[in-house]
C-alpha cells in the first residue's frame, strides 16, 4: 500500500512539473504568453493586414486642411468610423492601430471603438509612443520618447479593449553624413525592445517599427546592408530583455533605394533584396511582417508587396501591409473643393484598396508594368 501511495504521488508530481512546464521568458505565465501568441496568430491571418489610423490630431488635421476639410474631434471620429465600418472591410483588415484619442470614442449607435473592431474580427491596438528628439551630436539622428510611465498607459488602453500596440523608432540613411550612426541604431532598437517587454508584461503584444526612411540617395544594396544590421541590433535586444519572441509582430519599412538614388532597379529585384534581409535576421518565433507604406503610393506598395510573397519560397512568415498614407490619401482626395468628408465614396474607395492590399499579401495581385520600380533619379 504505501508502495502504490509512493507512485501515486510521483506521478501526480511528474504530471504538474509537466503542466507548469513553458517555454518564454518566466515573468510571463503560461496563460499570459498563449494571449500574446494568439493576438500575433490573429494579425497574421493570411489575406488581411492592418489599417494603421492612430495619426494624432495635428498630423490627421494637416491632411485634412491639405484638402480643404476642418479638422475637431468630431470630424476625427466621424473618419475613423468609416474606415473601421466601410462595408466589407473585415475580409481584408486583422487589425487597427488607433490613436489614444480613438480608443476611447464611440461609433454613431454609441459603441467604444474597440468592441465595434472586436466584434467584426479586427484587433484593435493603440499608439503608445510620444515625440522624436534629436539626438545630440550625431547629425541629425532620432530616438522616439514615451517609456517613462509606459506601463502605466498599457495598463490602461488594455483596459479600454486595445490587445496589442505599436511603437516607431524612425531612422534616416544619409551616406554622406554616416547616418544613421551605431549609437541611434543601438538607442532605438534598445527602446523597442524595453517598449516590447513592458507591453507583454500588460497584456499587449508589442508591434515593433524600426521605420528607415525613404529620403537619400543610397542604392539598394546599400539600404540591405544598413536594415539588416538595425533589423539584428533589434531582435538580439528583444531577446536579451527577454521579450516573448512568438508574441510579438514587426512593422518594417519595404526595403528600397533612397527616393533619389541614380540606379533603377525593378520590383522583383526589391522584393529580392527584402526577402534577403528577412532571411539573414528575421527570427522564425515571429509569425509575421506587416509593412508600413512609408510614403510609397498603393501602386507602389501593392506591387511590392506581391512581388515579395511571389519570391519568398520557403519563408514562414506572413508577409502583408500596415499602412496609412497609401490607403487614406486616396480617399481624402475625393474631399478636395467639397469642403467636408464625403464618407460614401470614401468607403467604396477603401474597400477596393483593401481588395488589392489583401491580393499582395497573398502573392496573387498583378501589378501593371512599373508600377514598383525604382526609376533612376538624374540631376
Amino acid at each position: 500500500y504505501n508502495m502504490q501511495v509512493q507512485v501515486v504521488t510521483l506521478l501526480a508530481l511528474f504530471a504538474a512539473s509537466a503542466n507548469a512546464f513553458t517555454l518564454g521568458p518566466s515573468f510571463l505565465s503560461a496563460a499570459q504568453k498563449a494571449a500574446l501568441e494568439e493576438t500575433a496568430a490573429k494579425v497574421a491571418t493570411a489575406g488581411k493586414g492592418i489599417t494603421a489610423c492612430d495619426e494624432g490630431p495635428a498630423t490627421i488635421g494637416g491632411r485634412f486642411s491639405d484638402v480643404g476639410v476642418s479638422n475637431s474631434e468630431e470630424i476625427r471620429r466621424q473618419y475613423r468610423q468609416m474606415l473601421f465600418t466601410a462595408d466589407g472591410c473585415e475580409n481584408y483588415l486583422s487589425a487597427a492601430i488607433l490613436d489614444p484619442e480613438t480608443l476611447y470614442q464611440k461609433s454613431d449607435d454609441g459603441q467604444l471603438f474597440p468592441e465595434l473592431l472586436t466584434e467584426r474580427g479586427i484587433v484593435p491596438g493603440v499608439k503608445p509612443h510620444l515625440k522624436i528628439y534629436t539626438l545630440p551630436g550625431t547629425n541629425g539622428d532620432t530616438v522616439m520618447q514615451g517609456l517613462d510611465s509606459l506601463n502605466v498607459r498599457c495598463k490602461e488602453y488594455y483596459e479600454a479593449g486595445a490587445r496589442f500596440a505599436k511603437w516607431r523608432s524612425p531612422l534616416v540613411i544619409n551616406m554622406e553624413t554616416g547616418c544613421p550612426t551605431d549609437l541611434a541604431i543601438k538607442a532605438n532598437m534598445q527602446d523597442l525592445a524595453r517598449y516590447a517587454l513592458i507591453c507583454q508584461s500588460e497584456g499587449l503584444m508589442p508591434i515593433v517599427e524600426p521605420d528607415v526612411s525613404l529620403t537619400g540617395t543610397h542604392t539598394l544594396e546599400q539600404a540591405v546592408d544598413i536594415n539588416i544590421k538595425i533589423q539584428a541590433e533589434l531582435f538580439k535586444a528583444m531577446i536579451d530583455h527577454g521579450v516573448y519572441m512568438p508574441g510579438s509582430t514587426l512593422k518594417p519599412n519595404i526595403i528600397n533605394p533612397g527616393k533619389s538614388c541614380p540606379v533603377g532597379y525593378t520590383v522583383e529585384e526589391i522584393a529580392e533584396a527584402n526577402i534577403y534581409v528577412l532571411a539573414s535576421s528575421f527570427p522564425v518565433a515571429m509569425k509575421g511582417a506587416n509593412f508600413l507604406s512609408g510614403g510609397q503610393t498603393l501602386e507602389q506598395g501593392t506591387a511590392r508587396l506581391s512581388a515579395m510573397n511571389k519570391v519568398k519560397g520557403n519563408a514562414p512568415w506572413n508577409l502583408s501591409f500596415s499602412w496609412s498614407q497609401a490607403l487614406q490619401l486616396p480617399l481624402l482626395k475625393i474631399c478636395e473643393g467639397k469642403g467636408e468628408l464625403q464618407l460614401d465614396a470614401m468607403a467604396t474607395l477603401y474597400v477596393d484598396e483593401l481588395k488589392l492590399a489583401s491580393a499582395a499579401a497573398l502573392g496573387e495581385h498583378q501589378w501593371e508594368a512599373g508600377d514598383g520600380d525604382h526609376v533612376a533619379k538624374t540631376e
